[in-house]
């Protein structure tokens, strides 16, 4: 069995799975897929279960309709712990993502770190395609993140990661609260809590060219206060436990 998976949560991209699917799947080292699908009105659930034939090492976990990010990737998880995985990455559909910096991910994983990120500003600013408002109102937002949590992690809300497995085995999921981009930042902040080791890789995030963004301003906000009551959450946890 292969011990690497690749979690894609999807929600109409037809425009891009079956490429991202044949990408993927010609990497190597090799990687399985899980497609997160949350009943895409377009047909990329079809679109996948045509391809299942093809391809053994992709999977679908299919969802009712779309529930958000956070909620598709903790379904993700568990599904990936249930079946014995060791490497567990999160990417997006769209290629915003380069598929080929998963072998870097991985390597940098197997060499010792526990979580690591896909990072667009640990170098800098490494986005393409953005227009300026949104690159600001990122960069600073992880920036405002690193001042309130402490996290030395310069892209906090960044969603090209992977997970050894005892990470995800070790934060309970069920306390995970958060469903847009700020679940990205509470996962990170909970495996810091619990020691584990966050690594950053740069990568260059280029904005799709297919399909349709789901960013939105609520996104964001969630994010920015989502974030300050994380962590008065967790002070006020450490000094109940003490």
């Amino acid at each position: 069995m292969n011990e690497r998976v690749v979690i894609i949560p999807t929600y109409n991209e037809k425009e891009n799975i079956e490429q991202m699917i044949r990408y993927v799947a010609g990497l190597k080292p090799g990687f399985d897929l899980l497609i997160v699908e949350d009943n895409s009105p377009d047909g990329t659930g079809e679109i996948v279960r045509g391809l299942q034939a093809e391809f053994s090492q992709l999977h679908m976990l299919e969802r009712p309709g779309k529930q958000g990010l956070g909620t598709a990737y903790i379904a993700g998880f568990r599904w990936a712990l249930e079946k014995g995985y060791q490497y567990i990455f999160e990417m997006d559909a769209d290629f915003s993502h380069n598929p080929d910096d998963l072998v870097r991910l991985f390597e940098r994983c197997r060499e010792g770190a526990d979580v690591v990120i896909g990072s667009r500003y640990v170098t800098g600013v490494n986005v393409v395609n953005w227009p300026m408002g949104r690159v600001l109102m990122s960069y600073f937002a992880s920036k405002y993140v690193r001042m309130i949590t402490g996290m030395k992690v310069h892209d906090t809300t960044a969603g090209f990661v992977c997970y050894r497995r005892e990470v995800l085995e070790t934060i309970d999921l069920d306390r995970i609260r958060f469903k847009g981009y700020a679940f990205q930042i509470e996962m990170k902040f909970s495996a810091r809590q619990r020691g584990f080791r966050i690594e950053e890789v740069p990568i260059i995030f280029t904005d799709r060219t297919r399909g349709t963004s789901k960013m939105s301003g609520g996104i964001f906000t969630e994010a920015i206060f989502g974030v300050i009551a994380m962590k008065l959450g967790s002070i006020f946890t450490r000094k109940y436990k003490q």
